[in-house]
């Protein structure tokens, strides 16, 4: 459990700024915010219950609203609100797609946050560099028990596997 809180603060630390790019387009609209509180919630001690799930599924909604709305860059802040949330069931069985749950905040952040600079994509490099730079040993340790990010997914798969080579190599490096 001490792992899973570790990750889930990492998580949020990640995708909590992005927050800002997603209100700026749906101001009124708390999902994605509501999903990021109740894992840093769970990530500073409190149990882990149905709320997290329930606010993961409401900011897939809002990730959802927001990409066939064409707001692409509050889409993917929204998108990294869900990963954050979900970062709280990171699964023991060493699959590629739970490093998803690891570093899908942070992909998807930089993602956000490259689309509202108008797809620049040093901004999204920049973002990642930053993230790598906020794992702990702890978060470092979990990833290594899963195999490398999977293939795919875009320019947020492109980030993610970025930050995941990036987090390997300290790691062997240590």
């Amino acid at each position: 459990m001490a792992d899973l809180r570790e990750i889930a603060g990492y998580a949020v630390a990640c995708a909590e700024p992005a927050l800002a790019i997603f209100e700026r387009a749906r101001p009124d609209d708390r999902r994605p915010r509501a999903a990021i509180e109740a894992a840093k919630a769970f990530a500073e001690g409190a149990k882990r219950t149905k709320a997290i799930r329930d606010g993961a599924w409401a900011a897939q909604r809002a990730y959802q609203e927001t990409r066939d709305a064409g707001q692409l860059a509050a889409s993917d802040a929204a998108r990294a609100a869900v990963a954050a949330a979900s970062a709280a069931f990171l699964h023991p069985l060493a699959k590629a797609t739970q490093v998803l749950h690891i570093l899908g905040p942070a992909a998807h952040a930089a993602r956000a946050f490259e689309l509202d600079a108008g797809d620049d994509q040093d901004v999204g490099a920049d973002y990642i560099q930053n993230a790598a730079g906020l794992a702990g040993p702890t978060v470092v340790s979990v990833l290594m028990r899963y195999p490398n990010a999977p293939r795919g997914r875009g320019r947020a798969g492109e980030l993610l596997r970025s930050l995941d080579m990036a987090l390997r190599h300290s790691a062997a490096n240590r």
